[in-house]
């Protein structure tokens, strides 16, 4: 017989692989891709093309995880990013800038589709704004005050998109 410790670990841990199978079964079988650099592992949205491709945020268990940004990279070129909340790998909700916006919840592949509700991209902006600042944050603590401006004014930009 289990004590009750015990059982409440065994249940944590049970919730805990449910929710990862649901989180990768949500990814659709999309193509799984790690950071160059820091080897974090993450499903890239399909409106983020293909390539280098860098997390810059949380990544317990070797998954980006929480607020923050991928951005794809062509050398020193910057290309379109995600901002948005990450769980266990896979997008869950943001915004994808690459000239415009592609806004709402990661579902068949990518971020958003055609009919969008109000409080969804509504609820998408918030999570970018969020991604944005802590991104801004991570580049402060690095002593990197233009990266870190730089994406306060992203979070800014993505604040007045709410308005």
């Amino acid at each position: 017989m289990m004590g009750r410790p015990a059982l409440l670990a065994a249940i944590a841990s049970f919730m805990a692989f449910q929710a990862q199978g649901q989180t990768q079964a949500q990814a659709g079988g999309q193509k799984w891709s790690k950071d160059p650099t820091s080897q974090c592992e993450f499903v890239s949205p399909v409106s983020l093309t293909a390539g280098p491709t860098y997390w810059v945020g949380e990544c317990p268990a070797n998954k980006a995880t929480g607020f923050g940004m991928l951005r794809r990279r062509d050398g020193n070129q910057a290309g379109p990013a995600f901002y948005g909340e990450m769980r266990a790998g896979i997008p869950t909700i943001g915004v994808i800038d690459n000239e415009g916006y592609r806004v709402g919840h990661f579902k068949n592949g990518d971020i958003g589709d055609a009919e969008l509700e109000f409080q969804v991209r509504m609820d998408a902006f918030e999570a970018a704004v969020k991604a944005a600042r802590e991104v801004s944050s991570r580049y402060a603590k690095q002593g990197n005050q233009a990266s870190a401006r730089l994406y306060e004014g992203v979070a800014k930009q993505l604040d007045e998109q709410i308005e």
